[in-house]
């Protein structure tokens, strides 16, 4: 059996799958992703874009945090891809129960994924850091310098930076969908980022499955391996 047979046919046999994602998902819909040699972490900057995606730089460097943040990491303008099409479908056959994601662009929802659990939060939620109110993104794009709230508070994306600890209830949330999976698919994403990467070890089953365009070292304990585009191979299914 060739491999996207096998996936075909492990995805037909279960009722029970969960999907986790990282940049490799998004990639094929025009946004870079992080560490690849052509990932936001090869360009440069005045400060590293660990630093300049800090709570602290957030903190002490505001408008540079938002000149940078509006440049590098809304990508309004891309659109879910084969991949996000195939999983919300599976959702709405039934088939899938979730997709626990890294990316912060808001695609799995926009292809029409209901059950998601967004890791490191979302750019299209924004909050002000005094009031609390609610803003869009576009509250975001549209202004200059530093983006107040009418009360005056600054507004700051829902995304996680670095030094913040992720979401506690998404993390349970994502955590529970992946103990009850009877079908785990791994996929665009090289498991380095953690605490994300550590939601594998709540997976019980054996029904592994990689599918990424590098070899990861979870892959001794897979029982399929893919080595391709996520979007290419989850369009055959």
């Amino acid at each position: 059996m060739d491999q996207i047979a096998e996936l075909r046919a492990l995805i037909e046999g279960s009722e029970n799958i969960v999907f986790f994602g990282g940049a490799g998902v998004s990639t094929e819909s025009g946004i870079p992703d992080f560490r690849s040699t052509s990932g936001l972490y090869s360009q440069k900057y005045d400060h590293p874009p660990e630093t300049m995606l800090s709570h602290s730089f957030f903190i002490s460097n505001t408008e540079e945090f938002f000149r940078f943040y509006r440049d590098k990491m809304v990508h309004l303008d891309a659109k879910p891809n084969a991949a996000h099409f195939k999983l919300a479908e599976l959702e709405s056959r039934g088939k899938l129960k979730a997709v626990v994601t890294q990316n912060i662009d808001n695609l799995h929802q926009a292809a029409g994924s209901r059950r998601v659990y967004e890791l490191h939060g979302s750019v299209h939620r924004n909050f002000c850091t005094k009031c609390g109110k609610a803003h869009g993104i576009e509250h975001i794009m549209e202004s200059e310098g530093i983006p107040r709230c009418g009360c005056g508070g600054v507004i700051k994306p829902d995304v996680v930076l670095y030094e913040e600890p992720l979401d506690a209830d998404i993390m349970e949330g994502a955590s529970e969908a992946i103990k009850g999976a009877d079908v785990f698919i791994i996929g665009g994403t090289s498991l380095n980022v953690y605490p994300a990467a550590g939601l594998l070890r709540f997976y019980r089953g054996d029904k592994l499955v990689l599918i990424n365009r590098s070899e990861l070292p979870q892959e001794k304990n897979a029982r399929l391996v893919i080595r391709g585009s996520i979007g290419e191979v989850m369009s055959q299914i």
